[in-house]
């Protein structure tokens, strides 16, 4: 696709008629890399160096990560994120998260980079109704924290309206 892009500048025989997508400033490349999603940005950083050079930049990447994301970097060890670049942070919070005993995962959404959380039943805790007569946890192979929380939650629900 960029090699089809750079062609158009070039005349018949091979000589540059005029500038090229090469030779658009790096800083210009990354303010437009402001207003795109990170999956357009890691696709135009494959057109040439200044797309490349620009995608890599700390404030196109700090732009894409919430405004909380350090509070998402202290739910890991401080080596797994030291001296690593917005990118690179970026791409590490985009992968599943683990907290609170593994009950809880935090990530990134690659597309639009906000938080999204997933909390198994056992990270759930419903005021008013931990009595054990209520709570039954039966193991299956289809939940992704090997057991799953089959509760007899609903007959208290229908008790309480």
């Amino acid at each position: 696709m960029g090699a089809a892009l750079s062609n158009l500048t070039e005349g018949a025989n091979g000589s540059t008629i005029g500038p090229g997508l090469g030779d658009i400033p790096e800083s210009c490349v990354a303010c437009v890399f402001l207003y795109l999603t990170p999956p357009e940005i890691c696709n135009l950083a494959r057109l040439n160096r200044a797309f490349r050079g620009a995608a890599s930049s700390d404030s196109v990447w700090e732009s894409k990560l919430p405004s909380n994301y350090q509070d998402l970097l202290d739910l890991l060890p401080p080596e797994r994120y030291h001296n690593l670049s917005k990118k690179d942070i970026f791409a590490l919070l985009s992968r599943p998260v683990p907290f609170d005993n593994g009950n809880k995962e935090v990530w990134l959404d690659r597309d639009t980079g906000r938080i999204c959380m997933a909390i198994s039943a056992k990270g759930m805790v419903i005021t008013g109704i931990e009595d054990r007569r209520y709570w039954n946890w039966i193991p299956t192979e289809e939940s992704r924290s090997a057991s799953c929380n089959l509760n007899m939650m609903l007959h208290a629900l229908f008790e309480l309206v």
